[in-house]
């Protein structure tokens, strides 16, 4: 009977630590594409998120695929030990590296001069800290942009 009482508290307490609303990837501004250290190109931009819970968090990851009109062109892997506070939005730094050859090279390259529209989609997760219990937060947001070279 009291492993039973111990477990239900154990479980109680667990439930209490999830936010009640996930996070929202809200946009990416300025994103451009620049020159890595390698030459190769590298999207950058900056996310903005928005928790809409009372409790504050710490981001510890971001594990997002970026997608371009469709084509699977870079993964944003990240770790970070950022205080996210409540009720606020709060910005986190992108940097990729871009996979061109799967999104036709010479293509994109004309097309960026040119000033296409681009559809982004971002998929994948962040993985926060709510007092001290880990959890995984799902990020799935499209977006058209041109992208500035």
């Amino acid at each position: 009977m009291r492993n039973n009482l111990i477990f239900l508290l154990l479980i109680l307490f667990t439930a209490s630590c999830v936010p009640k609303e996930q996070i929202v990837l809200r946009t990416v501004k300025n994103v451009s594409i620049d020159t890595g250290v390698d030459g190769a190109p590298m999207l950058k931009g900056e996310a903005v998120f928005f928790n809409p819970n009372k409790v504050r968090m710490k981001l510890k990851e971001i594990n997002i695929d970026v997608f371009v009109d469709g084509k699977k062109s870079a993964i944003a892997k990240q770790n970070f030990n950022a205080l996210i506070k409540p009720q606020s939005e709060f910005t986190v730094p992108l940097e990729v590296q871009l996979s061109l050859k799967d999104i036709d090279l010479l293509g994109t390259l004309l097309s960026l001069f040119g000033g296409k529209q681009y559809e982004i989609h971002f998929v994948g997760y962040l993985r926060i800290k709510v007092r001290g219990v880990p959890i995984k937060v799902p990020v799935d947001h499209t977006e058209k942009t041109r992208l500035k070279i």
